[in-house]
């Protein structure tokens, strides 16, 4: 069962890293190089390496159990 969570963002984008501190996977930016070498993460299915890859809404960002669905602020 896959553990869904949706993150709102008030800007155009936010990077990967950002995203992963936000959501608490990792305590602070500089985890996220060896978190995505360590973890396959995935960006609308596709596998990712960069912690800079742009995620804009609409995007879908996923590891292990876990879903993260970019939608847009208000």
């Amino acid at each position: 069962m896959q553990n869904t969570q949706q993150v709102k963002i008030h800007s155009e984008y936010i990077t990967l890293g950002q995203l992963l501190k936000m959501t608490n996977v990792i305590r602070s930016g500089a985890f996220a190089k060896i978190f995505l070498i360590k973890n396959q993460v995935y960006v609308n299915d596709e596998l990712e390496t960069r912690r800079g890859r742009k995620l804009y809404p609409g995007f879908i960002v996923r590891f292990d159990d876990i879903k993260i669905e970019i939608l847009k602020g208000i």
